[in-house]
């Protein structure tokens, strides 16, 4: 089966430049060569070259860990967020506690959204249901905005549009696994939630009250041209100790 499958990537390329969330802008990221290959190193010939990579933990296309955000100073199961913090990570909820993931995965093809704005439960639910996306307990959704073309274009990337409170709500409800979009925050960065008045809804209700992980800038594009709804969704994140994120690079298999 797996000689035959097809692979679909949906990790974004990163550089220094690409697009950030402007709490990561520092460090931001950063890959800078500091051995290079130069002749005489060895007596057989060989030469080696190496790099020093700096970077926020939620960059690229990155998974959120459970003690990224808190509530009234609670991370997720009521623990106090002051405390379980240091110059060297958490103690609790960092990326080395998620496991290796390893799923049934579902895309919800919005098509090419406008910018800048909250998407509705009603219009997720309505092309969930048109694309016969049945998503179940322990499944991963990922849903597609369009937004993911423009991750050469940063200033553009960044208006991208973002789930309302309600999505979060309906998709937690279904005791999903993690979820992910090919925008910066899965919420939309901008506004205030209309209904539950807060910022970034999604993290609160998913992270916060339901331990649920984020994916954050996925590729979607080659999914959606390939017209796949359903796969087996693979993710591992790296096992950094007490940090609030981890690059990933996902993919999806389809037989």
């Amino acid at each position: 089966m797996i000689r035959e499958a097809r692979v679909f990537d949906l990790g974004q390329p990163l550089w220094h430049g690409a697009p950030i969330h402007p709490a990561h802008r520092t460090p931001g990221f950063s890959y800078l060569l500091h051995r290079r290959h130069e002749r005489g190193l060895a007596p057989d010939g060989r030469s080696g070259a190496s790099g020093t990579i700096v970077s926020s933990d939620h960059v690229g296309t990155h998974i959120d860990a459970l003690c990224h955000q808190a509530l009234d100073m609670r991370l997720y199961g009521d623990r106090p967020a002051a405390g379980c913090d240091g110059s060297f990570g958490f103690t609790e909820l960092g990326t080395e506690t998620i496991a290796p993931i390893v799923a049934r995965g579902w895309l919800i093809d919005l098509g090419v959204t406008e910018p800048a704005r909250w998407i509705g439960s009603d219009e997720v639910r309505a092309a969930a249901a048109s694309q016969r996306v049945q998503p179940g307990e322990g499944d991963v959704v990922l849903v597609r905005t369009g937004n993911g073309a423009h991750w050469s274009e940063p200033e553009r990337y960044l208006r991208g549009a973002g789930m309302a409170g309600a999505v979060s709500r309906w998709l937690a409800d279904l005791g999903v696994r993690a979820v992910g979009a090919d925008n910066m925050a899965w919420d939309w960065m901008e506004g205030t939630d209309p209904e539950l008045g807060i910022t970034l809804p999604g993290h609160v209700i998913l992270l916060v009250q339901r331990g649920i992980h984020i994916l954050e800038n996925l590729y979607l594009e080659e999914l959606a041209r390939a017209g796949l709804h359903e796969f087996t969704f693979v993710c591992l994140p790296l096992k950094i100790r007490g940090a609030t994120g981890s690059p990933v690079r996902p993919v999806a298999i389809a037989e």
